[in-house]
């Protein structure tokens, strides 16, 4: 009987530590984003497909459609920098299909957003917060019709207004290694990270660039 019963628990445990219900996989989406929640000026700018987020076996997350090319004006990067992006430069447009959080654990309400690149200040109320500089931060389409970047002022209000508080929404960029998964987990700090990418264009010369980014989880408090 005891035996009966250590076995039904460990089976019991084991189910509940391995439910799909608690794990995201990406897939490959084969649909151009949303046109009508996206500027004409915006959507040519996109890949014609992005990648879809989900939870457990069918419950939609979030789809992410990058540009099809960023501009850069180096390939090079700064010593505490992962991407030679410009501030408020546009990376691509991300549709959450119910209510998430962001990096600070802000809500984020259902609908399109842009993503555009940020770093985070180097200043003191930013000490510990990230172990990267590197950041997108997301407006709502119907805010941000335009492919220019955004100057800093701009970029961080309309940001706010899309988390609803004093603080810009944001999405953490992490380091791309050379190999990586669609879609993987940091289980340490339970960070689900999407891995797509796009071309880098320099003058006429162009690179496939990798990205990274937390989709599901929070800085660490």
């Amino acid at each position: 009987m005891i035996r009966t019963t250590l076995l039904a628990g460990a089976v019991l445990l084991l189910t509940v530590s391995s439910s799909p219900a608690a794990k995201h996989r990406a897939e490959v989406l084969a649909e151009a984003a949303p046109a009508d929640a996206i500027s004409k000026e915006i959507a040519p700018l996109l890949q014609p497909t992005g990648i879809r987020v989900i939870r457990g076996t069918s419950r939609k997350i979030c789809d992410i459609w990058l540009c099809k090319q960023w501009k850069v004006k180096s390939f090079k990067l700064g010593n505490d920098l992962n991407y030679p992006f410009t501030p408020g430069q546009l990376i691509g447009v991300v549709r959450f299909h119910r209510k998430g959080r962001d990096f600070r654990a802000q809500d984020i309400a259902k609908g399109v957003y842009t993503l555009r690149y940020a770093q985070q200040p180097v200043d003191g109320a930013h000490v510990g917060t990230s172990p990267t500089r590197d950041f997108v931060l997301m407006i709502q389409t119907s805010r941000d019709k335009s492919g220019a970047p955004l100057q800093f002022e701009k970029l961080t209000q309309d940001s706010a207004e899309a988390a609803g508080t004093n603080h810009p929404c944001i999405l953490s960029l992490q380091k791309a290694g050379e190999k990586a998964p669609l879609i993987r987990n940091n289980s340490e700090l339970d960070w689900w990270i999407v891995r797509t990418q796009s071309d880098a264009l320099q003058g006429k010369e162009a690179k496939k660039l990798p990205l990274e980014l937390v989709v599901v989880g929070h800085a660490p408090e």
